[in-house]
């Protein structure tokens, strides 16, 4: 079985390499998949901030379309009222309707 190519691990400060290298051996990993765990569980960090903040909007969007819903959805009284203007109107233009 050949093992898979080991990263290119660059660290221009020799301080934060040697750091770096002593928290992952004493994790007992090795330094890619130290760095490898830290890089996923700062995206995974990320994501859950992220999928929070998106929950919050659509708790808040929720919120204010239940609270505006008696202004933005007419009832069926002014729906009827407003279709019954509208066939009134439709009659009355020119090309609409019946012929003047």
């Amino acid at each position: 079985m050949t093992h898979p190519k080991a990263m290119s691990l660059r660290f221009p400060d020799p301080a934060q390499h040697a750091a770096i290298e002593a928290a992952a051996k004493q994790a007992g990993v090795s330094l890619q998949e130290y760095i490898l765990s830290a890089a996923y569980d700062r995206a995974t960090a990320v994501e859950n901030a992220f999928l929070d903040a998106f929950r919050a909007s659509m708790t808040h969007s929720a919120a204010a379309f239940a609270e505006e819903s008696s202004t933005v959805d007419p009832s069926a009284q002014q729906r009827a009222t407003e279709l019954e203007a509208r066939h009134e109107l439709d009659g009355r233009q020119p090309g609409r309707g019946h012929a003047a």
